[in-house]
């Protein structure tokens, strides 16, 4: 089996997304985080750059990896300075990776219009930085910034960087989409003839301003490049780069590379949403492999056909990569979705109250409930109409209050609830009566159920039904609520947005306590 080398590069590539900004105690989380799952290297950033990164660096230091190679990355030397004298290599060398990583130009315009230099005299900015960073004992990747833009332009200079690059000594090059506008054919293109002018160990590293960036990643790879570079979830700068939950079990279950252990590939959507989690982002529901919705079933034709054979939708097992399949309930669905999803069960014994089920969901889409994005309240309802509930908290009633005060809008809820024979009456404060209801509940059930301060709503969304009723229209409410492991959507229905607020809410803490239950069991 052909092994090919991970690269991620989410630490410092991922960390300029927009809206992406990874703390330092964040930055130690991930890196530990991606060196258990299996990534050949770690980019931790450019220690020359900023002072986080200077201050990770010296962290790592004190908390080595157990199986990556941690790599610091910068650039060339300034033009007019010597290799000797330069900040930036300094800083490379000083953060004592064993590893290091520097991008020179190789596109003729950015060479002439960008660094405002000749063509020769940055030809040798990347000699004498590689040869620099060797002399000081480092192992080198040189990154060829916009490569396939320079190959484009003027093919024979773009590929005497490469080859100034591998005089100086690099360990690996690195043939760069930097602007992501390249087709599979120009990265096939632009690999190949680099192979034929150098003998140093080719890699990729694409961006995704076409949406071509995994597949770009995936030609370089069939084109001979044994090295790729990629980010978590795509996280980048403009539309992001390579998103290595896609590249890897393409290149591994697909194409039979070696990319990372084989068992680690089952930790893969839980890396994919740890990342989500310290990025603060809402997971992509869509994203193939790891995404909710990437072995979602909501058809009934197809959830039947899924009940014979699982391969009749599903192009891998989900386990395969962490992930699980998920039968959807809707107006779609028929009694094979209804066995499917509730098959913990044992509904197949009870074919009236499968009925029932069926027609209920029918009903309730039909007023406007949408169960396909509200799973857990449907399993409430299914464990209620089982009778298989019982309720963990009972609410004897609540009240929200708005006003201002000075230049502030404020809401106040107040709670009362009862578990066992105890009764908690609790207020808290919001931006709003949502967030004043969540925090005034939080409170009251923290006390006899301590875990519920690990679960937070991540996601609200509000739909005006039959709005030609004006004010007096029915408002659905959807809340997606997370956990450190899991992620849950709840729906309400109701004349009064509060109300209808109040019914998610409710459910998203009931399922949460449910679930840890079945899991102590």
């Amino acid at each position: 089996m052909k092994t090919v080398e991970i690269y991620d590069t989410t630490l410092r590539d991922g960390s300029q997304g927009e809206n992406v900004s990874f703390t330092l105690t964040d930055k130690v989380k991930i890196a530990e985080k991606l060196d258990a799952f299996g990534v050949t290297f770690i980019e931790g950033g450019w220690p020359g750059s900023n002072p986080k990164d200077t201050d990770f660096f010296q962290e790592m230091q004190r908390k080595p990896l157990k199986n990556a190679e941690l790599v610091a990355f910068g650039s060339t030397r300034r033009k007019n300075h010597p290799a000797s004298k330069d900040i930036n290599l300094k800083a490379l060398v000083a953060s004592e990776t064993n590893w290091v990583a520097i991008f020179g130009k190789s596109w003729d315009l950015h060479v002439e219009k960008v660094l405002r230099t000749t063509l020769e005299d940055n030809l040798a900015l990347i000699e004498d930085s590689v040869s620099f960073l060797k002399e000081k004992g480092k192992k080198v990747i040189f990154d060829a910034e916009h490569f396939f833009d320079g190959y484009r332009s003027h093919p024979d200079y773009a590929l005497k960087t490469l080859m100034a690059a591998e005089r100086g000594g690099a360990d690996r090059i690195v043939l760069c989409d930097t602007n992501g506008g390249s087709l599979p054919e120009e990265i096939i293109a632009g690999l190949k003839a680099a192979s034929s002018y150098v003998k140093t160990p080719l890699g990729v590293h694409a961006h995704n301003d076409c949406g071509l960036a995994v597949a770009n990643t995936v030609a370089a790879v069939k084109a001979g490049a044994c090295h790729v570079h990629g980010t978590i979830n795509g996280l980048g700068e403009r539309c992001g780069n390579a998103d290595l939950t896609t590249v890897i079990p393409i290149l591994q279950l697909k194409m039979g590379y070696s990319c990372v252990p084989e068992n680690s590939l089952r930790q893969l959507t839980s890396t994919s949403r740890f990342v989500y989690e310290l990025a603060n982002m809402v997971p992509l529901g869509a994203q193939p492999f790891v995404g909710f919705s990437a072995f979602a079933h909501k058809g009934g034709i197809h959830v039947d056909a899924m009940s014979k054979d699982r391969r009749s939708y599903e192009h891998i097992r989900p386990e395969e990569v962490g992930n699980q399949r998920r039968i959807l309930i809707s107006e779609l669905s028929g009694k094979s979705t209804i066995l499917q999803k509730m098959k913990n069960f044992d509904l197949e014994k009870q074919p009236e109250l499968t009925r029932r089920l069926v027609d209920m969901v029918a009903h309730l889409e039909k007023d406007g409930y949408q169960f396909e994005a509200a799973e857990a309240s449907f399993d409430l309802m299914v464990r209620k109409a089982l009778v298989q509930h019982q309720p963990p908290f009972k609410v004897e009633g609540f009240r929200v209050i708005v006003e201002k005060r000075g230049d502030r809008v404020v809401s106040e809820a107040t709670v009362k609830i009862r578990v066992g024979d105890q009764i908690e009456h609790t207020a808290g404060e919001g931006n709003g009566p949502v967030n004043a209801l969540d925090n005034a509940l939080r409170k009251a059930l923290t006390k006899f159920y301590p875990q519920l301060s690990k679960m937070r709503l991540t996601d609200y969304r509000v739909r005006i039904l039959h709005a030609e009723k004006a004010t007096g229209a029915i408002t659905r409410v959807l809340i997606e609520s997370t956990d450190e492991k899991d992620t849950w959507g709840t729906i309400g229905l109701s004349e009064n947005i509060i109300e209808a607020s109040w019914k998610a809410l409710l459910d998203s803490f009931e399922f949460k306590l449910l679930k840890d239950a079945q899991v102590k069991q």
